[in-house]
């Protein structure tokens, strides 16, 4: 296809107009908070106030005496399965004879209005036996998995550095809050509206839930308002499912914010301790590292998070001895699964920590010590996997280098940390850069069955060549229905191209998780076009179609194998393809208030093939964005098992005015195994960014601060000349 083809049909390569784009900025997109069906009712949850207690018996009389209650359902009311979970089946629908997390639900109700319906959740009475809840994951001897990974036998070395570290817990805080709605069919069956990022698994796991077969349980996507892997898990599915088949009426399900903080799992804290050791002149002899993940009360995704940690727990150098350690443990903590960099994110703010310690320990910059380390093609991950693609990271490092620095300090108070609240006029303000560097591993890992299908039809309507997609992935905001329409424009050289709503009546296309639905369902479209147009028989496509008629064809799309890491060693080619970010950042520092201003985040990525440059820098701007908030301001605060800040009033996530100027170079080094040679780009900068801005923080300050997000009283709050941090890692 010619770029003079690509312009006109606006395909591959091209940044294509997002058809929800017009909707979503005029405020008439709908999401599936917006959901309405007349006769339909409203569902509400009752969850446990507590984090660890037997429940001693549940009243709901109070609430079913309340004028306009339908129903008022608990565990005894579940039709089948009264468990369900991503990985495991350890997590109950509804409570059944204990609570193990604070917003764990225990009751439904259903009435005719929202707030009738609220009243009536409060009305109902629990008696709870309180226990001690296990909120240290450190004390917890409940293993979700132990992953270690073993390579080599040397562990001396000429210059040693040591470091603890500690990530907090981070939430997804997506914009849209969990909604759907249930409705009735009269063979028995429900239809579920809902904003989700795996239709088929949803579907796999509410069916044995609610006592149906599989053909009973359809799913449609409806308007998503974000996700970043909190909406892998089940919330409200089942609920609303289990209300409508009871009250033979439809019913929906809209949690308010702060339900929303408690009815979806969070990215896991972790504790690292690192130990890497160098010859004098910088080059890596060993590494070694504790991580300790908290995977909350139920397992969700945390074996696979655990993995991630682990095999990518040394980033993207060349290390000849290793010796990790990555462990998911159970606390009665809120469950915590997938975000956006899924493991990766944690192992990456400790390694990279330490890589900054070890080149002030031998005298280098922050720059080169990563260049002598860097992997490249050729080069094996700490597993023993070969990479074999392009990982021109040494490159990326000296691009990103060579990048000019943003100029000093202007006089605008805007652009001073505090400055827009009139806190500050520069008086203690200090400069710092630092680098970072990420490593992610693109879609499902360990053997997972990683495919996706797609349905392409091409017809004449109108006279005029039309071509209809239909997949089951999930569009949460990232352009997929886009590229969908962009990669059959490509194909089969026809602009008019629809993409139909997703929906469980075409086959799996797995998780919008894991930056892989651009490799597997852009595969599968791929697949599925490219068999279509063989079926024109080298005529153009009108006239194939006059000749013809309609022509379908569906496809699946599976990328090369993987396969589990050895449970001792931890060797094996785990991963499908592996993704490279570089960030730098500038950042000044208001050392007497605590208070950071990111000045800048420069970025070097290697997306394989850019498909759609404007959603490409996109996912590279939100990524460093959620890097940024991990780095300085987002956390779940969570004490003796209780969540304190379930608000965007507490809980702080980056605004306009907190996310700096970008500057971006992205590189396109094809990965021959992949689909038009594409590397999946959505998680790197969400690792690389985090670590970047800590460093910067770091140089700014003189401290060592070791734990994000970094607050204002662990810059502000010091002894002059003592470092608060030095406890958490020293130098050996």
């Amino acid at each position: 296809m010619t770029e003079t083809a690509y312009t006109t049909l606006h395909g591959v390569g091209e940044s294509a107009r997002r058809p929800d784009a017009a909707l979503k900025v005029t405020g008439e997109f709908s999401y599936a908070s917006d959901l309405w069906l007349d006769g339909m009712v409203w569902g509400v949850t009752l969850r446990s106030p507590h984090p660890s207690a037997w429940i001693r018996s549940i009243d709901v009389g109070p609430a079913l005496k309340i004028a306009g209650v339908l129903t008022v359902l608990t565990h005894e009311d579940v039709p089948g399965a009264k468990f369900y979970g991503l990985e495991h089946k350890d997590q109950p629908v509804l409570a059944i004879d204990q609570v193990r997390y604070q917003g764990e639900p225990v009751a439904l109700v259903a009435a005719d209005h929202p707030e009738t319906a609220r009243r009536a959740a409060a009305a109902i009475v629990v008696e709870y036996e309180l226990r001690e809840a296990i909120t240290d994951p450190r004390k917890s001897q409940n293993f979700v998995r132990h992953q270690p990974v073993r390579r080599g036998d040397t562990f001396e070395a000429e210059v040693v550095v040591t470091g603890e570290y500690e990530v907090g817990m981070q939430d997804q805080a997506f914009l849209g809050p969990e909604s759907g709605l249930a409705v009735p069919a009269e063979d028995g069956g429900v239809d579920l509206y809902i904003a989700t990022q795996w239709l088929h698994v949803d579907r796999d796991q509410l069916a044995p839930c609610l006592g149906l077969p599989q053909d009973k349980v359809r799913l449609t996507l409806s308007g998503v308002g974000g996700a970043f892997g909190a909406r892998e898990d089940l919330s409200m599915q089942a609920h609303a499912c289990m209300l409508a088949l009871r009250l033979n009426r439809p019913v929906k399900i809209v949690y308010g914010r702060e339900e929303s903080f408690f009815g979806h799992v969070h990215r896991h804290p972790a504790w690292m301790r690192y130990e890497h050791g160098a010859t004098r002149d910088g080059r890596l002899v060993y590494v070694k590292a504790d991580i300790l993940l908290d995977g909350g009360a139920y397992c969700s995704s945390s074996p696979a998070v655990v993995g991630n940690a682990a095999s990518l727990g040394a980033g993207p150098y060349e290390v000849p001895n290793v010796r990790v350690d990555a462990t998911g443990v159970y606390t009665n903590n809120p469950p915590c699964g997938a975000m956006r960099g899924f493991g990766a994110v944690q192992a990456c703010y400790a390694y990279e920590s330490q890589m900054d310690r070890l080149a002030e320990a031998c005298g280098l910059s922050p720059v080169e010590i990563r260049v002598r380390n860097a992997v490249s093609q050729g080069s094996r991950l700490i597993t023993g996997q070969l990479i074999d693609s392009p990982a021109p990271l040494a490159d990326m490092l000296r691009d990103l280098e060579a990048m000019p620095l943003p100029s000093g300090s202007s006089e605008d108070l805007r652009s001073m940390p505090g400055g827009v609240s009139q806190t500050t006029h520069g008086e203690s303000v200090r400069r710092g850069v630092g680098y970072g560097v990420g490593i992610k591993n693109i879609c499902f890992s360990e053997g997972f069955d990683d495919f996706s299908t797609a349905r392409v039809r091409a017809e004449l309507v109108g006279g005029e060549p039309h071509v209809t997609v239909h997949t089951a992935a999930a569009e949460v905001g990232q352009g997929l229905v886009t590229l969908q329409a962009q990669i059959a424009r490509t194909e089969l050289g026809i602009a008019d191209v629809r993409v139909a709503a997703a929906d469980t009546t075409v086959g799996s296309a797995g998780s919008s998780s894991a930056s892989r639905q651009s490799y597997v369902t852009g595969g599968a479209v791929k697949a599925a076009c490219e068999a279509v147009r063989e079926r024109f028989n080298g005529l153009p496509a009108r006239e194939a179609l006059e000749k013809f008629g309609p022509i379908e064809e569906t496809r699946e799309y599976r990328h090369r194998p993987t396969y589990p890491m050895d449970p001792l060693t931890g060797q094996g080619d785990s991963h499908t393809q592996l993704a490279l970010c570089v960030h730098r950042a500038v950042v000044d520092v208001d050392v007497e208030l605590g208070l950071v201003k990111v000045v800048e985040l420069a970025a070097v990525q290697d997306v394989g093939r850019i498909l759609n440059p404007q959603a490409l820098e996109g996912q590279i701007h939100g990524g460093s964005a959620q890097g940024l908030g991990l780095a300085l301001m987002e956390e779940i605060q969570i004490r003796d098992g209780l969540l304190l800040n379930p608000s965007f009033t507490d809980y702080l996530i980056p605004t306009i005015l907190d996310m700096p100027p970008m500057t971006m170079k992205i590189l396109e080094n094809p990965d021959p195994a992949a689909p038009y040679g594409l590397r999946g780009a959505g998680e790197p900068p969400t690792l690389s960014s985090t670590p970047a801005i800590a460093a910067a923080v770091r140089a700014a300050t003189g401290l060592r601060l070791t734990r994000v997000p970094i607050r204002p009283e662990d810059i502000a709050l010091f002894d002059k000349g003592i470092d608060k941090g030095v406890s958490d890692g020293k130098l050996a």
